[in-house]
């Protein structure tokens, strides 16, 4: 039965031309809204099933309780122990994934048409009756103390816990959604079923399916899989108004390279400015080795292997962020150019020739995501996200194109500030002007 899914694996790239997807938007008598798009050529269906709110959710007191109850929602459920529903799932070639994030916990299934009504029940335990049995926990829990020990030696986290800790501080968004060791191994089971209860319910979930199978199949599947949640849980985190004073922050860690990461405040992606904006961080840093940054601080000058920008559309904070490692004799001066390619944009803009060679890699690589059911019914729900229309995948590339030099010029003077482009540094760095924060033990 594995060969089999991984031939139709294999297969999935007979989907349609991207141009030629027609999305279906399916309602179904329990009140649940999904887009499809059916392609009855392959015995396949992927389903995406995404909640907002994530680990956003958590309650004061309790970080890494929606972390550590989405890794235990394929530990057992129903009358099925770990092993029980492991077995199951292999019997029938499904695959289930299980991902949470700041605002959204994601699950992600994959299954043969012959065996749809069974995985459909496998999954459906899982997301209604999880067992949250004490072996379970005991072993997840142990996992995710591991990672959280190996992150206090890994840069990259250290630069990031500390940037949103600072940036953030008081939302949820300023601490990792890991949590810490200490916060998780307060967590009991109850919070595991408090946190499972606020983050799994029917009125802030979104759904996208690819593959054979039809509207109303799908609309009584949704009813199956997701009638049994709770209709609503608790509400979404406020906004909130990151805090970027331009300055530099070093937290010490002993590594002959230092990391940066940097930003302030970015861009929604309801803004009518969205697609310039967009547009301008593949100029600036968004683009590969033809980003403004890579070629200033990599291929001028051999500070770093790679440099990099992007938007960060947040449910509660947008923000404008990028990542630069460098030898610690060296930081310093990649920072400075940096600042400066942050300035000349928000200054002058882009060169025709820059803007003409970004729309041709965005319209160039979008259709290249449409590469299968499992991508195509991840579109779909990343849509419904977003606010977007189903109109979108075909308008999308138009709306790059439109983007013109004086909207690039106008956009970059409004996003781009450089005055605020806060730095938080992890290593040893040499020659910087900087505040000092001592690293968590």
């Amino acid at each position: 039965m594995r060969h089999l899914i991984g031939a139709v694996v294999a297969a999935l790239l007979a989907v349609p031309a991207w141009a030629e997807i027609k999305i279906q938007q399916v309602e179904s008598p329990g009140g649940f809204s999904a887009w499809l798009v059916e392609e009855p050529s392959i015995p396949f269906v992927s389903i995406e099933i995404m909640f907002k709110g994530g680990a956003s959710l958590d309650l004061p007191g309790k970080r890494g309780a929606t972390y550590l109850m989405t890794g235990l929602l394929e530990e057992g459920a129903g009358d099925l122990d770990a092993r029980g529903f492991a077995r199951e799932i292999e019997a029938l070639a499904a695959q289930f994934d299980y991902d949470v994030s700041d605002d959204y916990l994601s699950v992600s299934a994959k299954f043969l048409t012959e065996n749809r009504d069974e995985a459909v029940e496998l999954l459906r335990k899982s997301l209604v009756e999880p067992t949250f049995d004490d072996e379970s926990v005991a072993r997840v829990r142990a996992q995710v103390i591991s990672g959280l020990r190996s992150d206090q030696t890994d840069p990259d986290e250290i630069v990031s816990r500390a940037f949103d800790e600072l940036a953030m501080a008081g939302h949820p968004y300023g601490t990792a959604y890991e949590g810490t060791q200490e916060s998780v191994m307060g967590l009991t089971r109850a919070d595991l079923v408090t946190a499972h209860r606020n983050a799994l319910v029917r009125d802030r979930v979104y759904v996208g399916a690819a593959g054979d199978i039809s509207a109303g199949e799908l609309a009584a599947l949704m009813d199956d899989l997701l009638g049994g949640l709770p209709l609503a849980g608790v509400d979404l985190p406020e906004q909130i108004d990151p805090v970027f004073d331009g300055g530099v922050t070093v937290v010490p860690f002993d590594t002959p390279q230092s990391v940066a990461q940097f930003g302030h405040e970015g861009i929604t992606r309801d803004d009518p400015d969205f697609f310039p904006a967009y547009v301008l961080n593949v100029i600036l840093g968004g683009g590969g080795f033809e980003a403004r940054l890579m070629t200033e601080v990599r291929e001028k000058r051999g500070l770093t292997y790679g440099v990099y920008s992007y938007l960060v559309p947040k449910t509660s904070a947008a923000l404008y962020l990028g990542r630069v490692a460098s030898a610690n004799d060296r930081i310093a001066e990649a920072i400075e150019v940096i600042r400066a390619e942050w300035t000349r944009m928000a200054t002058e803009g882009v060169t025709a020739d820059e803007l003409e060679r970004a729309k041709t890699y965005l319209t160039g690589a979008y259709p290249l995501r449409f590469d299968g059911n499992g991508p195509i019914a991840n579109i779909l729900v990343g849509m419904q996200t977003q606010g977007l229309t189903p109109e979108y995948i075909v308008t999308r590339n138009d709306n790059v194109n439109a983007v013109t030099l004086e909207d690039i010029k106008r956009v970059a003077a409004r996003i781009l500030q450089p005055e605020n482009l806060s730095f938080v540094v992890v290593g040893q760095p040499v020659g910087l002007d900087a505040e000092v924060q001592p690293q968590d033990g």
